[in-house]
């Protein structure tokens, strides 16, 4: 399947936006006083996993870090039946082995996973798929939110699929959602799973869920139904995240006042949420909306993301700041005149971000860049390249950092450029994984 069908979910509108960019200007960039580096530091590039469309899969969705020397993560593809796989990466000493854990048949259980797994405070894995579940939607079902168990005994064969259980199925009904897109589930501190449909709720526009165990079970309430009223904000793809104080935070991709998508909280007082609309992103000069991502958040509330468009230019990085009851935006980082189709954004410890452009770099395949702060002045840093042959092409999904600095990610073709050979793709994917950032800094 070709990169732009696996973006089936996005409609043609958004994704012609990625082929109407209009650089600003070298002044405009000089404005900013923001440069742009090469690395040249001894940070070393690797491809962990090339996926064969097997039962590992095809187009990896990123990777979540479990711990040292453990991924886990989804493909939007592939597998014995197609749909999707869940695998787990785990490093044997110089090398790292993949396992499947789980394929999706279309089914009951589930199909074509969007985004990468959570892993519970049980040691379970929690994610959702974009389609199948029990019904509806014209057969193809409407997304489901499942769980995978490890094996209660030691595995003794090749390949030992863990257990699912789907925790719900959405019916696409008013009182229900329909097809979570790039959405891994988030947990607050009672063990209940928070997440996003892009559709269905009261008004068609979408919902935030909240899943909680009960009697052996889970049992889902709406803590918000998303209005295209020409005041909030609709269509959310991504999940949410929460502060310690237990507000959840996200985006939509369109509506707000300014009809260019929001950035969202909700906050909880007496068993009912409270939305806030904390920005509205403006339409672009060509009509566009801005198309946010996930959202991060560092520890003092700060909220960081990206947007493929913003005024003029290609896309950029943001940052929202809490102020006396309001929030302050600012642009970190425009990227002018570079091709980048941005992913979401992670965060390291000296408040450095990392991410993933899906397009451009030297070769038309995508980048990984860093953004570095000091004192204010935001520096990018073009970290690797990619080609499209054996280290993987069009990288997708958030980027992730484990514990030692180092950064993981996907890409969606190239690798064993004998698989996978079809319209617009040459090869099932990669896992990549950068060493040796912390020696930059």
């Amino acid at each position: 399947m070709s990169i732009k069908m696996r973006l089936a979910g996005r409609t043609r509108l958004e994704t012609n936006c990625r082929l109407s960019k209009v650089a600003i200007s070298l002044a405009t960039v000089l404005a900013w006083a923001l440069f742009v580096t090469q690395a040249t530091e001894a940070q070393t590039f690797s491809v962990l996993h090339a996926f064969t469309g097997g039962t590992d899969g095809e187009s990896p969705n990123g990777v979540t870090v479990a711990g040292p020397g453990i991924l886990y993560g989804t493909t939007f593809e592939g597998g014995t039946h197609g749909w999707g796989t869940v695998f787990k990466l785990a490093q044997r000493g110089s090398g790292w082995t993949v396992s499947p854990l789980w394929e999706f048949a279309d089914g009951s259980d589930g199909a074509q996973p969007f985004a990468s797994v959570t892993v519970g405070p049980n040691g379970a894995l929690y994610g959702t798929t974009f389609l199948g579940g029990s019904g509806g939607c014209g057969g193809d079902g409407c997304g489901t939110v499942y769980e995978l168990q490890p094996p209660a005994t030691a595995c003794k064969t090749a390949i030992c699929y863990w257990s699912e259980t789907v925790l719900h199925a959405f019916t696409g009904q008013s009182n229900d959602g329909v097809w979570p897109e790039s959405v891994s589930p988030a947990f607050d501190q009672a063990g209940n799973l928070y997440g996003t449909t892009q559709y269905g709720g009261a008004y068609g526009a979408g919902i935030v869920w909240e899943l909680s165990p009960s009697a052996g079970g889970w049992t889902e309430s709406i803590p918000h139904s998303f209005q295209n009223n020409g005041i909030d904000g609709w269509q959310p793809k991504f999940g949410v995240i929460f502060d310690p104080a237990g507000n959840l935070y996200g985006t939509t991709w369109y509506g707000g006042t300014l009809q260019g998508g929001t950035v969202y909280e909700l906050s909880p007082s007496g068993g009912t949420w409270t939305e806030n609309i904390l920005y509205n992103f403006p339409l672009t000069s060509t009509g566009y909306s801005a198309y946010p991502e996930d959202l991060v958040m560092d520890p003092s509330g700060d909220l960081y993301g990206t947007v493929t468009e913003s005024g003029v230019a290609n896309a950029s990085v943001f940052e929202l700041t809490p102020s006396d009851g309001s929030w302050n935006y600012s642009t970190l980082y425009t990227f002018s005149g570079r091709s980048c189709y941005p992913g979401s954004v992670a965060r390291d410890t000296a408040g450095d971000l990392y991410g993933t452009c899906n397009e451009g770099g030297a070769h038309g395949y995508g980048w990984v860049f860093e953004l570095a702060n000091s004192g204010g002045l935001w520096t990018l840093t073009d970290l690797y390249d990619f080609t499209g042959q054996s280290d993987g092409g069009y990288p997708a999904g958030a980027v992730a950092l484990d514990s030692s600095g180092n950064l993981y990610g996907g890409t969606t073709i190239g690798g064993n450029l004998s698989d996978c050979i079809g319209y617009d793709t040459v090869g099932c994917g990669t896992v990549w994984e950068i060493t040796g950032l912390s020696d930059r800094h």
